[in-house]
């Protein structure tokens, strides 16, 4: 097995189209192009001969990496004993009303010298579709043309290229290397480009840095004002807006999970998903984020066009994950000549949870709509009329099993989660109907959402573990339990809801803020913590009142983070390496949603308004929290 760098030592860039992972040794290994969705053009992460593309100086050095300041333009940083080097890398982004500008397309790296004399190599290694089609790559005049899988790309070099030594094109798997050396205050500019090929010069370069990196400013600056929270881990909370937002899909809104595939949530093991596609689930979640730091744009893309495929079809066919461009079909397949990250096979692309019912769902689209009508103050009478079809749904479909949030795939089960859901998109469907006034048949949605809570509150509640289970009728916990009043189900004094909040933490947690997802898995061995349920938890303890503890372990959780302000999807309770899919949407949608929560305890106490809108019930306890008594 080959070396592999740490996946916490790497940072991305993007363009809402697709992003690249850089490491901190200046090298591109994992990046799809055009798109997201497209086939990988480099993929070292999951094996050496993946494909890749790196600057770096000649001679050892000692390197860091930090993203100017409210923008995803990265910067490496590299000491040497001769001088220093800074790489600037992004891809131009200049303005989401702007048309697809092909002249831009691209990645741009800015190569400058800022102290002595560096000798700095390039490798230039394009694997097309995954490192299964023929690659080529040819030397021209500017740089070298690389073309497979019916995709071309124009990289221009400053640096004079030979592939493999020889300059043989024809060779299988060519690699286009070359060296430049820089004196203080020098800088070369690489640019690859896709989709055409276009003059490129110093100063139209320099431009496209500044107008990219002033639209990143301008937008994370909409978070400022009300939603401010300097206190409340201000820096990585902008950090994760610029994450989440790196990972909508600007063609149609659509929010991938993450930007990787088959990254392992734990080393040499099975657990090799690809996430570069739209969980409703996950959008759900993560639209709700972006509303309350002041990006209402985002969240309305995204859940009118999940309302569009809840009008053109039955809402039992509706699939718990799309592609970005909204293609059901996400046939998985294993790449079997990569070896994957330190070993870690099958290397799977695709994703055969798009065939599974995850009831959850259902709830998690109503619960964007209802956040949204609350931020927006209305609801068109089409987007009330797909509403109400899912809710039917829901009514006819709650006490089916299903394969639930963790998409197991084995036997399926009554999830408690999955429970709670189907019982919050009848809860805020009737708050929906109620505050904006539309027709809907009241009686009988209040009834079956009394009745998805008595089954769920008697069957998913385990009076000897002295707390909520995984399932109906069965004793392993989950941290999704969590959501039982996190949905404004039970409020959270109610004696259950603390007692599962000390059970889950208690044989749930591993230590320094971190939890584990589930107790037990079908899947060969053990996975690490799950980064998002250590924000559950959080959120759980904060409007519990236990804000000493909620402090603890937002602030343990937090400090998994890489030094980017990075989250992968899991952690290493051993030893704290970030595993998983890399960055992950969960995680970061976890900093920005705890760090409300802590802000709307601690600056209005007891008449604290949920500032999620997850428990925005009508009327609230004594203690500001969800009343479960309804009229």
């Amino acid at each position: 097995m080959s070396d592999y760098k740490p996946i916490g030592e790497y940072g991305i860039i993007g363009n809402l189209e697709t992003v690249a992972l850089v490491g901190d040794d200046g090298s591109i290994d994992w990046g799809c192009l055009p798109t997201l969705a497209s086939r990988s053009v480099f993929a070292r992460v999951l094996d050496p001969d993946g494909g890749h593309f790196s600057i770096e100086p000649a001679a050892s050095y000692e390197s860091e990496q930090t993203y100017l300041e409210e923008t995803a333009v990265l910067q490496t940083t590299f000491e040497t004993a001769s001088g220093t080097l800074t790489v600037t890398d992004f891809m131009p982004f200049v303005g989401e009303d702007d048309p697809t500008n092909p002249e831009v397309q691209g990645i741009y790296r800015r190569v400058a010298c800022t102290e002595g004399t560096v000798e700095v190599d390039v490798s230039f290694a394009p694997r097309f579709d995954y490192g299964r089609a023929d690659s080529r790559v040819e030397v021209t005049d500017k740089g070298a043309i690389s073309s497979g899988d019916g995709t071309r790309l124009f990289f221009v070099s400053p640096a004079d290229l030979d592939v493999d030594d020889a300059g043989d094109a024809t060779d299988e798997d060519p690699t286009a290397t070359g060296t430049v050396e820089l004196d203080a205050d020098e800088t070369r500019w690489f640019v690859l480009q896709y989709g055409m090929e276009v003059p490129t010069d110093d100063e139209r370069c320099e431009e496209l840095l500044e107008r990219t990196a002033d639209y990143w400013q301008n937008w994370t600056h909409q978070c400022d004002g009300d939603c401010g929270l300097e206190g409340y881990a201000h820096d990585l909370v902008v950090r994760a807006g610029i994450v989440l937002k790196l990972l909508t899909f600007r063609d149609t809104g659509a929010i991938a999970a993450a930007p990787t595939a088959s990254l392992p949530e734990v080393v040499g093991g099975v657990r090799n998903w690809d996430y570069r596609y739209s969980w409703i689930r996950d959008g759900a979640f993560t639209t709700r984020a972006l509303v309350n730091l002041g990006h209402e744009r985002e969240a309305y893309e995204y859940v009118e066009d999940f309302l569009e495929i809840s009008k053109e079809q039955d809402p039992e066919n509706i699939q718990p994950v799309y592609s970005l461009d909204h293609q059901a079909d996400l046939e998985e397949d294993e790449l079997d000549h990569f070896e994957g990250y330190r070993g870690s096979s099958p290397v799977r692309i695709g994703n055969e949870a798009s065939g599974q019912t995850q009831l959850d769902v259902y709830g998690e689209l109503v619960l964007s709509v209802y956040h949204l009508a609350q931020s927006r103050g209305e609801l068109d009478d089409d987007d009330w009329d797909a509403v109400k079809g899912i809710v039917e749904h829901v009514c006819e479909a709650w006490d089916r099993k299903d394969a639930g949030i963790w998409e197991l795939r084995d036997d399926q089960r009554h999830f408690v989660h999955s429970k709670v859901m189907c019982w919050v998109a009848l809860d805020r469907a009737l708050t929906i109907a109620d505050e904006h006034e539309f027709d809907a048949p009241v009686d009988e949605w209040e009834s079956t959402r009394a009745e998805i809570e008595e089954a769920t509150v008697e069957e998913g509640y385990d009076e000897e573990r002295g707390s909520f289970t995984q399932s109906f009728r069965n004793d392993q916990l989950d941290a999704t339990v969590l959501m039982v009043p996190m949905s404004g189900m039970l409020p959270f004094d109610d004696e259950r809801v603390q007692s599962t909040i000390d059970t889950v933490w208690d044989e749930l947690g591993r230590g320094d803020g971190l939890l584990c997802r589930y107790e037990e898995d079908p899947l060969p061995g053990e996975e690490g913590a799950f980064v998002l349920c250590s924000y559950w938890l959080a959120s759980c303890l904060a409007l519990s009142g236990r804000t000493d503890e909620a402090w603890d372990v937002f602030e343990a959780a937090n400090g998994h983070a890489n030094p980017l302000g990075l989250l992968s999807e899991e952690v290493d309770p051993e030893t704290g390496d970030l595993l998983g899919n890399f960055p992950q949407g969960f995680s970061h949608l976890g900093v920005v949603n705890t760090a409300l929560y802590l802000k709307g305890v601690e600056e209005e106490g007891n008449e604290v308004a949920d500032p999620l809108g997850v428990n925005s019930l009508g009327d609230r306890d004594d203690a500001g929290r969800g009343s479960i008594s309804k009229s």
